[in-house]
């Protein structure tokens, strides 16, 4: 008995400066924020003593600054397991792939160079910048940008500011906020699929959630059993095995082993016809840049953010301040790719064919047409057989193409002398 009541004294002692601090503020923010402090006492951590400084700090100038933001190093003191898993997953670099460089950004703390940079240095952590961030207004980059890429510092982002219910984060509503739209529906892709329905119908013992698949058993390794980062391009080879035989543990939580590997399998072929389809459209765009056919040319638009005067068709490829038939591939690749890809993955048919596959199709007809028009509005005089099917090119323009191929180094050296050898022996048997 005296043993019990020597620990619950010592509880107390423990736990009384913390509960002081916290009564402390929350005297004005009974007022000021009434509804955080409703939610913060009825949380895990009114419940273990864990008070207000215990994560906003003691600092009030900064505070009320808004300077003393609650980041995952913060949570990671007590949380480190998750804190880890976190950091390890695609959601650990949200940031990085959602800021770019943000120093022409006024509204940005210095401090928070330390995300993208190593300390003291201007060399980045990782390289991934994202050149449709700095297009933006500092609003939108906060509002349309950083409110989901903030996930790598926050884990307010998922569990909220001052609650720790789990039935938060085990919704898979909370997903949504960030998952879904034209350039990554998951949320849509998972509530209209077999999974989605069923567990709307029959409940979670039927249907799994984001969660079940994506954070099985609590991970916070949103990148478990994934073979591809989430613009579609592979994980090193050597991972893929490793990497599929994981999900594959967590699909025969439910399915058969040989359903679930034909399942992922016709995904990965999906995504290799698919991803064929977007590589001709973008072998047009490159060839029409090579003849001086865009309109606008690189040269005479704004000069990219990252690259400066050049064409971009990879995933810094932006969707304002360029040509149409640019415009025409962004959609492409950046928004129908994905739900034709992402849909097969997520066991989605008519994301995977109506909303993605046709459109994908339709789209290189798009493109196509557009190319027509622009070879047919800028004819070239005199005739010789060139590359893409343009036979209407003069000896000069043919091998100013060939050379534009080779400097962006379409072409090798031995292909571009032999192109061009072939090119001159047409051009002198012809008798240009």
């Amino acid at each position: 008995m005296k043993k019990t009541l020597n620990c619950l004294v010592l509880c107390f002692l423990l736990l009384a400066p913390a509960l002081l601090q916290a009564e402390d503020c929350l005297e004005c923010h009974r007022e000021k924020t009434p509804g955080a402090v409703r939610i913060w006492e009825k949380s895990a951590h009114a419940r273990a003593g864990i008070g207000c400084s215990a994560c906003h700090g003691n600092d009030h100038g900064r505070i009320d600054a808004g300077k003393a933001s609650v980041d995952m190093e913060i949570c990671g003191t007590c949380h480190e397991a998750a804190l880890k898993e976190h950091r390890g997953s695609r959601h650990g670099m949200g940031l990085h792939s959602g800021w770019g460089c943000t120093r022409n950004l006024p509204q940005r703390d210095k401090s928070e160079c330390r995300f993208c940079h190593q300390e003291g240095s201007t060399r980045p952590v990782t390289q991934v910048e994202c050149s449709r961030f700095l297009k933006q207004s500092s609003e939108m980059a906060e509002l349309g940008c950083n409110r989901c890429h903030q996930v790598e510092s926050s884990c307010a982002s998922c569990h909220s500011s001052h609650a720790t219910d789990l039935a938060i984060v085990r919704d898979p509503g909370v997903c949504a906020k960030c998952h879904m739209g034209p350039d990554h529906p998951q949320w849509e892709m998972w509530q209209t699929s077999v999974h989605g329905t069923l567990r709307a119908s029959a409940g979670p013992e039927m249907g799994p959630s984001c969660q079940d698949c994506h954070m099985a058993k609590g991970s916070h390794d949103v990148s478990v059993g994934l073979t591809m980062t989430p613009g579609g391009a592979l994980y090193p080879e050597a991972e893929i095995p490793g990497r599929r035989a994981a999900m594959l543990s967590i699909c025969t939580e439910c399915h058969s082993e040989r359903f679930a590997t034909d399942d992922l399998a016709a995904a990965d072929a999906v995504r290799i016809q698919s991803q064929a389809l977007v590589k001709k459209a973008e072998a047009i765009i490159w060839d029409l840049a090579d003849r001086g056919l865009l309109d606008p040319m690189p040269t005479e638009r704004p000069p990219h953010p990252l690259r400066g005067e050049v064409l971009v068709t990879d995933s810094q490829m932006l969707y304002e301040e360029t040509s149409h038939i640019e415009r025409l591939f962004f959609k492409m690749k950046k928004y129908d790719l994905a739900k034709t890809v992402k849909g097969a993955y997520h066991q989605n048919p008519a994301y995977t064919h109506w909303y993605g596959n046709a459109e994908l199709k339709m789209d290189l007809i798009d493109i196509e047409a557009e190319a027509t028009r622009l070879r047919e509005r800028n004819p070239s005089p005199a005739a010789v057989v060139a590359p893409m099917g343009v036979e209407d090119e003069s000896i000069e323009k043919a091998l100013e193409v060939l050379k534009n191929k080779f400097d962006r180094g379409a072409l090798s050296a031995e292909d571009y002398a032999r192109e061009k050898g072939d090119l001159l022996e047409r051009f002198s048997a012809g008798g240009q």
